[in-house]
């Protein structure tokens, strides 16, 4: 019976957290204005890329298929990539330089004006995300952050950040998921005026 009141538990907190933002009319504001800047830059031929790491990296990851592949519907891709999927020069440069470079390196390559770059960190204080939020910020990207209750380092640096009402690792992460899938469903009903 532990297990059952455990799973009830779980299945709870994840659903209040949910219900909460659901309530926050700054929160669905902050996603719509959020999700028509992304068309913007699409529109305008520019690209988002994703960073965090662990499980972040994995949402980075999942995000950015969406975009490049697809949501719901067929329909021509997006440009949009996870910094980390290249493993050679992630070691390398984490190797060669430090574990705190590895996405700063790629957005001083990538970045161009205009450009969004998305970092994820629960915290908000993975040093890697908050120096490729830094660099992106130095060459006119723009920042959004995907983080927790407190908002950590991001929350000064990030042009936009969703923090979601916990502290809990797990539980934000899988709030992230669900505004990552919110704002790929925004974008490609508005983007393809589907």
């Amino acid at each position: 019976m532990e297990d059952i009141e455990k799973i009830k538990s779980i299945l709870l907190e994840t659903a209040s957290i949910k219900n909460r933002l659901a309530q926050d009319s700054d929160f669905i504001k902050l996603c719509s204005q959020v999700a028509n800047m992304m068309v913007d830059c699409f529109k305008a031929d520019h690209k988002i890329l994703f960073c965090g790491n662990g499980g972040s990296a994995a949402d980075a990851q999942h995000l950015a298929a969406e975009f490049s592949g697809r949501f719901y519907t067929d329909r021509d891709p997006l440009y949009s990539e996870a910094l980390h999927v290249n493993t050679s020069y992630i070691t390398a440069v984490a190797n060669d330089y430090s574990y705190d470079d590895i996405y700063s390196r790629l957005v001083k390559a990538k970045i161009r004006k205009g450009d969004i770059l998305v970092g994820i960190s629960t915290s908000g204080n993975s040093k890697n995300v908050v120096n490729a939020l830094e660099q992106a910020k130095k060459q006119g990207g723009i920042t959004i952050g995907f983080t927790g209750e407190k908002g950590g380092s991001m929350k000064a640096i990030c042009d936009f950040t969703f923090c979601i009402p916990s502290n809990d690792t797990p539980r934000i992460q899988e709030a992230h998921i669900v505004l990552g899938h919110i704002l790929c469903e925004l974008v490609e009903t508005n983007y393809f005026k589907i």
